[in-house]
């Protein structure tokens, strides 16, 4: 990546027409993003601890839960300080890093989100076979396919992003450093840029949610020829929790990189549902709304108790 630019920091502005909101909007970010990294570490826990969840599906919904832990932790932790009243300055590479990850770790979830949606077409229109299709090592295999692609998605974005050269403003209207906040500031004629950013994130996204959409039409189809209410019931409960969090994923995607003029205050609360509330909203989902896990972490937390009391 070739470096132009004659700045070596950004100065990050924050939320728009937030001001004097700082110290209230510390303490409730504050507790979302300890509620998120608890609730996605209580899952990991129930997952691992339970020889029962051993499967390619709650395989993947550990991965998720992982990545739900880090995507926040890309920008919430720098939001955090600066809204306490620490330095905004962010450094020329932090901000490159930042944009990196954020797309890298948003982009793979997005992929991982459709192997999940693969997974439980196999569970549920194929239960037989299930176990012979999603073997460790396919699992394995669509995980690093997931990974590459956020990994060359994040690669384009950020090198369109930081070849171009930045001479000042050095403030970035935004609270934390994404594509269309950073490309504004740069000198040279960004259009390109711009334009690479849309299609990229436009295919990608569209991409992933058609095969979302083709995985659940085709096992929905599959849940309506289940005699039994009760089976009916679990394939319903397992899916609508994992298309709740897809909506919550995808919706803010679309609002953001895909509407030319976004309102910057409507954008901002957008981002942050996409940011931080989405993670949260997530553990909650897949912990409340699935049997297994509730009952693996039942025995967690009975254990604990039992090993304290001792």
């Amino acid at each position: 990546m070739r470096n132009h630019t004659l700045l070596n920091e950004f100065i990050l502005r924050g939320i728009p027409q937030t001001e004097g909101l700082e110290v209230v909007l510390c303490a409730v970010f504050s507790f979302i993003y300890l509620f998120t990294l608890l609730g996605n570490l209580v899952i990991l826990v129930a997952i691992v601890s339970s020889s029962t969840l051993h499967t390619p599906m709650y395989f993947f919904l550990g991965l998720l839960s992982i990545f739900d832990i880090l995507f926040p932790s890309v920008t919430c932790p720098k939001m955090l300080l600066y809204l306490s009243g620490q330095s905004p300055v962010i450094s020329y590479k932090g901000c490159a890093s930042q944009l990196f990850f954020y797309h890298l770790l948003g982009s793979a979830e997005g992929c991982l989100y459709s192997v999940t949606s693969y997974d439980h077409f196999v569970a549920i229109c194929h239960p037989l076979r299930y176990m012979l299709i999603m073997k460790p090592g396919v699992c394995v295999s669509l995980v690093v396919v997931a990974g590459l692609v956020g990994c060359l998605h994040a690669t384009i974005l950020t090198s369109f992003a930081f070849q171009l050269s930045y001479c000042g403003p050095n403030q970035v209207d935004y609270f934390f450093c994404d594509i269309p906040a950073v490309l504004p500031l740069a000198c040279t004629d960004s259009a390109l840029a711009q334009r690479v950013g849309s299609i990229n994130v436009g295919f990608l996204a569209l991409t992933l949610l058609i095969s979302v959409c083709i995985c659940y039409t085709r096992t929905g189809i599959a849940v309506l020829r289940i005699h039994s209410a009760e089976g009916r019931q679990k394939a319903f409960s397992t899916c609508s929790a994992h298309l709740i969090a897809i909506l919550c994923a995808y919706g803010p995607v679309i609002i953001i990189y895909l509407k030319s003029t976004p309102n910057p205050l409507l954008g901002a609360m957008v981002q942050i549902l996409n940011n931080i509330v989405s993670p949260m909203l997530n553990s909650l989902i897949y912990s409340l709304r699935n049997k297994e896990v509730k009952r693996s972490l039942k025995r967690v937390f009975r254990n604990v108790l039992l090993t304290v009391c001792e």
